[in-house]
């Protein structure tokens, strides 16, 4: 069942199913529609998903996909930094990735301060 590798996924990566769908903006009962129903996600919700656990939708529909993220509370950002620069992060140096992954850190505390965790 899909809900079963996406949550696999999502402990590998060291979030909640819930977490990792508000930060892929979906609804956070998507995961939950996913166990009940026993459906696979559209295309376009497959492809946030491959994108976000750094995985192959192919991989996703085979139900083969693991990530080779080490479990984490506080996962490393540069993924979702990969996002947001199409990759280019990769060109950055060791200095300014940790600039990057500084901001970003404090912007992940700000919002979860604002949201009461």
């Amino acid at each position: 069942m899909f809900y079963d590798l996406f949550c696999d996924l999502c402990a590998q990566k060291g979030v909640s199913p819930t977490r990792a769908a508000l930060d892929m903006g979906m609804s956070k009962a998507t995961p939950t529609t996913w166990k009940k129903k026993g459906t696979t996600p559209q295309a376009a919700q497959l492809q946030k998903i491959a994108d976000y656990f750094s995985v192959s939708v192919d991989s996703l529909l085979s139900g083969s996909a693991t990530t080779s993220e080490p479990a984490s509370t506080n996962p490393d950002i540069l993924d979702e930094i990969d996002i947001a620069f199409y990759g280019d992060y990769k060109a950055l140096d060791d200095e300014q990735k940790e600039i990057l992954r500084d901001m970003a850190r404090t912007m992940r505390r700000r919002r979860e301060e604002k949201e009461g965790k």
